[in-house]
């Protein structure tokens, strides 16, 4: 089993390894569900994960709120995103949406091809997408080389158990075309047992692997 570790900076990271995170968000400013890491972050981050074998995926998300990005927050997400790949990440986490709550497909397409070579991750901005609109989303996403979507299966705040038959529709959906990746409310206690009753392999949260000092 994969729990990638959704971290805030470089802090955490040794010991959520030592404790059995797979692979590494890296993220800054989580209380806003997370943000851009600095170059020094993702570059420690990278040299430290690397050694260990471990995969990180690099947030890009200019700042908290919604996921919808006006011209000069894209080209802060674009320089961000050529950055992070030139130090050497091994993926990207973003997601961009439109006013009606659909992907911004134009913004999505300069990204993902900016991003070639990479992991794609989409992020929680699918829960923002209209439940009646999601299988499409799968279809657009996984025809545009995404390798996986972050979901809760349903609003933030809802305790992943009540989300588990959406997210067996989602996965089911999917078809491997794309992973589904649940996270939100995925902890080192309850991680088995989700990813058992879901039939998947991998799951992220901010403590998916408990910590100690």
């Amino acid at each position: 089993m994969i729990k990638e570790f959704c971290a805030e900076n470089f802090t955490d990271i040794p010991r959520a390894i030592h404790a059995g995170a797979k692979r590494i968000e890296l993220c800054d400013n989580l209380a806003v569900g997370g943000t851009t890491p600095s170059t020094g972050v993702i570059e420690e981050t990278l040299n430290y994960a690397g050694e260990k074998g471990i995969p990180v995926m690099t947030m890009i998300r200019p700042r908290g709120g919604d996921f919808i990005y006006n011209d000069t927050e894209l080209k802060i997400m674009h320089t961000d995103l050529i950055e992070a790949k030139k130090i050497g990440t091994d993926g990207v986490v973003f997601g961009c949406l439109t006013p009606s709550g659909w992907l911004d497909e134009e913004a999505l397409e300069l990204l993902i091809e900016t991003a070639e070579g990479l992991q794609i991750t989409f992020h929680m901005a699918f829960d923002a997408i209209l439940p009646s609109r999601q299988f499409e989303a799968i279809d657009w996403l996984a025809d545009h080389g995404v390798t996986r979507i972050l979901t809760h299966g349903g609003p933030s705040g809802t305790p992943i158990s009540a989300n588990i038959v959406r997210l067996k529709e989602l996965i089911a959906y999917a078809k491997n075309r794309l992973i589904i990746l649940p996270g939100a409310g995925i902890n080192a206690e309850n991680v088995a047992e989700i990813v058992t009753a879901l039939g998947v392999n991998e799951a992220h949260g901010t403590k998916i692997v408990k910590i100690t000092d």
